[in-house]
């Protein structure tokens, strides 16, 4: 997929009225996913997205592998997209579902692996709904057949 078609996705899923907040939803959730992980996993699920938005992932080179809980995920991404807390993690959640299509399932699975499933940090169950449920596409079938 390119950067064309990513954004195309995006913009559909998402709802959104033109690229500029497309491209906002896209860069705070990457932005935001690289500092959360370490180096090596964000260049390992940047790899297969299109040379235009990865480097939003791999960009924070001494700010990888911080640690934060998902609430404040949520508030940087929304601090970066302008928008407000529930926004943002819906946002982030219909993100994360096409990166996993676009991703070698290792590379999803490591991502995974790097965001805390603790009783204190079950919140981050979260950014994978759409990907625990399906994914988008089946999601939207359903919706579209009435099931």
């Amino acid at each position: 997929m390119n950067f064309d078609e990513f954004c195309g996705a995006v913009q559909h899923r998402l709802e959104l009225p033109g690229t500029g907040e497309t491209v906002r939803a896209i860069r705070a959730t990457l932005t935001t996913l690289g500092q959360r992980i370490p180096a090596g996993n964000a260049e390992d699920l940047a790899a297969s997205l299109p040379m235009e938005i990865k480097w939003y992932m791999t960009g924070a080179v001494d700010e990888h592998g911080q640690r934060f809980d998902w609430q404040e995920f949520v508030r940087r991404v929304g601090e970066i997209e302008g928008v407000d807390p529930p926004e943002a993690a819906y946002h982030a959640g219909v993100i994360v579902d096409l990166i996993r299509s676009q991703v070698p399932a290792s590379d999803f699975r490591q991502l995974r692996d790097q965001l805390p499933e603790s009783a204190d940090d079950e919140n981050w169950a979260k950014l994978f709904e759409f990907t625990d449920q399906g994914g988008w596409e089946s999601r939207e079938g359903e919706a579209s057949t009435g099931e």
